[in-house]
C-alpha cells in the first residue's frame, strides 16, 4: 500500500511548512486526488490518521477533493471529463486526447495555529 509512503511524504512537507509559518499545530490538510492518480482515497486517510498521531497534524482533519479526469481532444479542442474510462472525444469522436487534470495528487492548503 503505497498511501503510507505518500502520507510520510504529505507529512514531511506539512511539518516544514508549519515550522516556516511558527505553527503551534494544524488543524486542516487539504488535498486534491486525480481519479488517474492511483491513489486510493479511504486508504490514504487510513494511512493519515495512523501517522499523524504525535505530530503537529495530531488534530487535523483531511479533507480530500476527488478530481475527475478531464481531457482535451487535439483535433476539434474540445474539453471534457473522461466517463467510465471512455478516453473518446464526445463532440468529433477523436482519439487524440491530451489529459489535462485528474492524473496527480496535490496538497492544496494547510489550516495552521500560530
Amino acid at each position: 500500500m503505497h498511501e503510507f509512503s505518500i502520507v510520510q511524504s504529505l507529512l514531511g512537507l506539512i511539518e516544514q511548512n508549519a515550522k516556516q509559518n511558527n505553527a503551534k499545530s494544524v488543524s486542516k490538510v487539504v488535498v486534491k486526488i486525480g481519479k488517474m492518480s492511483g491513489v486510493e482515497p479511504h486508504l490514504l486517510k487510513i494511512a493519515f490518521d495512523t501517522f499523524k498521531e504525535k505530530t503537529i497534524c495530531e488534530n487535523a482533519e483531511l479533507e480530500m477533493i476527488i478530481q475527475d479526469v478531464i481531457a482535451k481532444c487535439e483535433n476539434c479542442k474540445e474539453e471534457f471529463i473522461v466517463e467510465d474510462y471512455k478516453f473518446i472525444c464526445p463532440k468529433c469522436g477523436g482519439f487524440e486526447l491530451k489529459i489535462i487534470d485528474g492524473e496527480d495528487m496535490y496538497l492544496m492548503s494547510i489550516e495552521m495555529n500560530v
